[in-house]
């Protein structure tokens, strides 16, 4: 991973920054990446003290917080991102696109799985919640403010609370 892809990435999905020195000096989203890989490189050493202090001085600076045993790909662009919330046991696949707002949490205290898996090239829409040790498959998409609880396969939308399901047609898929 490297500072041109995570520029090239932001580039990409965000039309309204128009240089790479624009990106690299004023998005929150891409400094809070950098944070946290460097915060997950002293967790994965087990610093984890220094991995939560460089994790909360991130929080302070950027408003997204990453907790720093997370496991997130190549090329994550986070949008906006005021109020981003990602879990320590939450992985994040590749070419993911997350929008201000958007929660990654657990429902249990027990130290296990208990954040979601989101698979590659997935949106998750402004102000989306993601709860629980769930799995999102690749090239889903969750509408702004849904909240989802259980598995979604690949290629579906969820929106709504507590999320549905719907096809790329526009048609239910299923109710969760």
């Amino acid at each position: 991973m490297s500072i041109r892809e995570d520029i090239r990435a932001g580039l990409e999905k965000d039309p309204a920054t128009h240089s790479g020195f624009e990106l690299f000096w004023t998005s929150p989203g891409l400094h809070a990446i950098w944070c946290y890989r460097l915060a997950h490189l002293l967790w994965k050493a087990k610093r984890r003290i220094l991995a939560r202090v460089l994790s909360n001085w991130a929080k302070f600076l950027t408003a997204i917080e990453i907790h720093p045993g997370a496991q997130i790909g190549k090329r994550l662009v986070i949008d906006h991102g005021v109020g981003v919330v990602i879990g320590e046991t939450a992985v994040i696949g590749d070419d993911v696109l997350i929008y201000h707002g958007v929660t990654l949490g657990g429902k249990t205290l027990d130290p296990v799985k208990r954040h979601p898996t989101v698979g590659d090239r997935v949106i998750l829409g402004a102000g989306s919640k993601l709860i629980g040790n769930i799995t999102v498959g690749n090239d889903c998409r969750v509408g702004a403010n849904a909240v989802v609880t259980k598995d979604m396969p690949a290629g579906t939308v969820a929106v709504g609370v507590n999320a549905r399901l719907v096809n790329l047609t526009g048609d239910d898929y299923y109710l969760i």
